[in-house]
């Protein structure tokens, strides 16, 4: 047992991993989800290979195939889609983009996010939905006892709390107070299970948040104040999807203004040195604007986690 335990503090990408997958098997058991294993398959094997490609053509670390397992993870538990076609191409989008989107030695996207925003918006055959989660005190606590072991394990508990309080309160303020709804009605939307993943398994993600804690804070308000008013003004569904996406391009800017610390799943893992001609070229296409020099060696850990 105690092997066991030792193993999943190693690397928070593995509680990550086991809690996803418990989603997954609750959703199936106890919400009475169709069992899509053909989607399920679709959308692992596709962030797998996609990432293996790029860890064969970077010579990077294999470690970081669990970051892929995440991805898929997540989007099995948002992402629908009426061809598998479609389901290839977020899959795609997803990991493509944290090696081909990235700035200051980071990825600029989450990258489950931009792959369900891609599926939804380049093919129209995509979709979100939140109405399959339903809501309950047992999937709140579900989600939110393994959420909170999760953000603490990388530091960032901060951003789940701006991001649901501002969600939360603006929320409260409108159905309740403004509407004259009763309160059950919001705290039924609060309790939603997509609502809780967002809040913390995507909107937490170590590797595109900010760097700087006062700085993430603001960013999780800006995106709790852009997701309510799409909603409001809008009607636009899952606005936390939406948000995050428009916010996170202005995460680069955010980490130029603000110093902070980069973080690593691997806290006891050191930068690895480049060790080949071809892969410092590839490294230099990756970033035309980098400033890697000839017969230096970059170091790639940070390239992928």
């Amino acid at each position: 047992m105690n092997a066991v335990i030792d193993f999943l503090r190693r690397d928070a990408r593995h509680f990550q991993i086991l809690f996803l997958s418990a989603f997954l098997a609750y959703g199936i058991a106890m919400l009475q989800w169709d069992a899509e294993w053909r989607r399920y398959l679709v959308l692992l094997a596709t962030c797998l290979t996609v990432q293996a490609l790029f860890i064969r053509w970077l010579k990077l670390p294999w470690h970081s195939m669990k970051s892929a397992m995440v991805t898929g993870l997540g989007m099995s538990l948002l992402l629908n889609a009426g061809s598998p076609w479609v389901l290839v191409l977020g899959a795609t989008v997803a990991i493509a983009s944290k090696f081909l989107i990235r700035s200051n030695g980071k990825h600029v996207f989450n990258p489950g996010n931009l792959g369900i925003a891609a599926a939804v918006l380049l093919t129209g055959d995509g979709w979100v939905s939140p109405g399959q989660w339903g809501s309950g005190a047992t999937l709140a606590f579900l989600v939110g006892a393994a959420g909170f072991m999760v953000v603490l394990r990388v530091g960032r508990i901060d951003t789940s709390l701006a991001f649901l309080g501002v969600f939360a309160a603006l929320d409260f303020a409108r159905q309740v107070l403004y509407l004259g709804w009763e309160p059950d009605v919001w705290l039924h939307r609060m309790s939603n299970g997509s609502v809780l993943l967002f809040t913390f398994f995507m909107i937490t993600d170590p590797m595109t948040t900010p760097k700087a804690q006062g700085a993430r804070i603001g960013w999780s308000i800006a995106i709790a104040l852009l997701a309510f008013v799409l909603g409001w003004k809008w009607w636009v569904n899952a606005t936390p999807i939406w948000a995050l996406l428009i916010v996170s391009a202005f995460t680069p800017l955010i980490d130029r203004l603000w110093k902070g610390d980069a973080f690593r799943w691997m806290k006891n893992a050191v930068d690895r040195p480049a060790s080949s001609e071809s892969e410092t070229q590839a490294l230099s296409l990756l970033r035309p604007t980098s400033t890697v020099a000839p017969g230096s060696r970059p170091r790639i850990d940070r390239m992928l986690q």
